[in-house]
């Protein structure tokens, strides 16, 4: 049996990261689904934690392989701005020189986001209540061992260590049993908006979700 086991993220770890954020970012499997280009994928969504707030980042271990990770924020505010102000601006540049590959799949998604922006289609949260948040995912190999509990467990002791009000996580219907993984752990439903993003990719009502842990 591997010793499974949860510590700190290092930077040595970035490449596995974001290879598992990649192969779970379509409700578990695979970014292809919706988005030709995962380096694109990763650079856009994923690269914030990894490169500018890799801190409060945790690593799920086989052995010394990386299956899992919680990625963790402490101001979504903040990162907010950070990332239209550093992250978005070298996404540009290397799009303009031609580093990345747009396919029908990522227009398509791309449209789809903002009409959905339009329409109001995101789960609110009250970031004066719960400004932190996080984004955990498990290779598909290594669920259902406890991997994603003890995850989040390590990430909320870090942020009670640092005084954290509050922390929210953002999710859909199709992710139940992560849906049920936060519940577990003592997140309640924040706010649900039904969404038409996934409509062209999965044949039943998906809603957009959050949830949030008071700390204090």
């Amino acid at each position: 049996m591997p010793n499974l086991m949860v510590r700190p993220y290092d930077p040595a770890d970035r490449a596995a990261v974001h290879r598992i954020a990649a192969d779970t970012a379509f409700f578990g499997e695979p970014v292809e689904a919706f988005w030709e280009d995962r380096r694109l994928f990763c650079d856009v969504f994923i690269s914030y934690y990894t490169d500018m707030e890799p801190e409060h980042g945790w690593v799920a271990c086989a052995d010394e392989e990386v299956v899992g990770f919680l990625m963790g924020c402490l101001n979504t505010a903040t990162q907010r701005r950070r990332v239209v102000q550093a992250i978005l601006p070298g996404v540009v540049w290397r799009a303009l020189r031609g580093r990345y590959r747009f396919g029908e799949f990522t227009w398509r998604y791309v449209a789809v986001l903002t009409r959905a922006s339009l329409r109001g289609e995101f789960a609110h949260v009250d970031l004066a209540i719960y400004p932190a948040h996080l984004h955990i995912n498990v290779d598909a190999c290594w669920r259902g061992r406890g991997l994603g509990y003890r995850l989040i467990e390590a990430y909320l002791g870090q942020l009670r260590q640092l005084g954290v009000p509050g922390v929210h996580v953002i999710t859909t219907s199709m992710n139940e049993a992560a849906c049920r993984l936060y519940t577990s752990v003592g997140f309640r439903l924040l706010d649900v908006r039904p969404t038409r993003i996934w409509a062209h990719l999965v044949d039943r009502p998906v809603e957009n979700r959050s949830y949030g842990l008071r700390l204090k």
